[in-house]
C-alpha cells in the first residue's frame, strides 16, 4: 500500500507515498463512468431543450420523473453554467486517477485528502441538489439519481481507503470498522435517500 519514491538523480526520497487496492481502483473507474455518462446526457438534452424549448428529455416520463423541469429550474444552472458541465470534469478526473492507479500509480497524502475533499464536495452538492429536486423544484431526474449513487460510493470508499491507510488519523475502532463494515455505510446513505424519494411522493407511488 505504501512506499517511497526515491529521486534517481539525488538518491533522496520524496516522502511517503500510498497506492490503493485494484478493488478502489476500479471503484473509481466504474462510479466515475458513472457520473460522467450522467452528466453527458443530461448536457446533451439541455442542449437540445435550448434549442427547442418543447422538446421532452426522454427521462420525462411522468409527473414526478420529468428531467425536463429539472433542467429548466434555476437550480439546474446554479454557478452560472449547466451543472452537469461541472461534472463532464470532474468525474472524467475520477476515472483518470482510477486507471493510473490500476496502472500502479501511488500518491502523496495531500493529494488522497484533496481527492477526498473533492468527493465530499461532490456529496455535499449532491445533497443540496436532492434537497431541492424533492422539495422545491417537486420533479426527480433518474440520470442525476445515478450520478448522486456513483458520488456516494465514490466518497465513502475513498474516506475509507484514506482512514485504514493512515492518511487521515483516526482511532483503531474506526480503522476497524472501515476494514470490515464500509460498504454499511453508501448502503445507508442511499437507503436513506430511497426512502426520502418513497415517502415525498408516497400517494403517487401507491396510487
Amino acid at each position: 500500500m505504501t512506499n517511497a519514491a526515491v529521486d534517481p538523480v539525488s538518491g533522496e526520497t520524496d516522502g511517503r507515498t500510498i497506492g490503493a487496492s485494484r478493488a478502489l481502483a476500479w471503484l473509481l473507474v466504474i462510479t466515475g463512468a458513472a457520473g460522467l455518462l450522467a452528466a453527458w446526457v443530461i448536457t446533451i438534452d439541455k442542449f437540445k431543450l435550448l434549442e427547442d424549448p418543447d422538446f421532452t428529455p426522454g427521462c420525462s416520463l411522468n409527473p414526478v420523473v420529468s428531467c425536463g423541469n429539472i433542467m429548466k429550474s434555476d437550480q439546474a444552472s446554479v454557478f452560472g453554467f449547466p451543472n452537469p458541465m461541472l461534472g463532464l470534469v470532474t468525474y472524467a478526473v475520477v476515472i483518470a486517477i482510477g486507471v493510473a492507479l490500476l496502472a500502479g500509480a501511488r500518491y502523496r497524502r495531500w493529494y488522497w485528502l484533496g481527492l477526498n475533499a473533492g468527493t465530499l464536495f461532490g456529496v455535499g452538492f449532491c445533497t443540496w441538489l436532492m434537497y431541492q429536486s424533492l422539495y422545491e423544484i417537486n420533479a426527480l431526474c433518474l440520470w442525476c439519481c445515478l450520478a448522486w449513487v456513483g458520488t456516494i460510493v465514490m466518497f465513502w470508499y475513498v474516506t475509507s481507503h484514506n482512514v485504514r491507510s493512515g492518511v487521515v488519523r483516526a482511532p483503531a475502532g474506526l480503522r476497524s470498522f472501515f476494514d470490515e463494515f464500509t460498504w454499511v455505510l453508501p448502503v445507508l446513505h442511499i437507503g436513506i435517500i430511497g426512502m426520502l424519494i418513497l415517502t415525498r411522493w408516497w400517494d403517487f407511488w401507491t396510487r
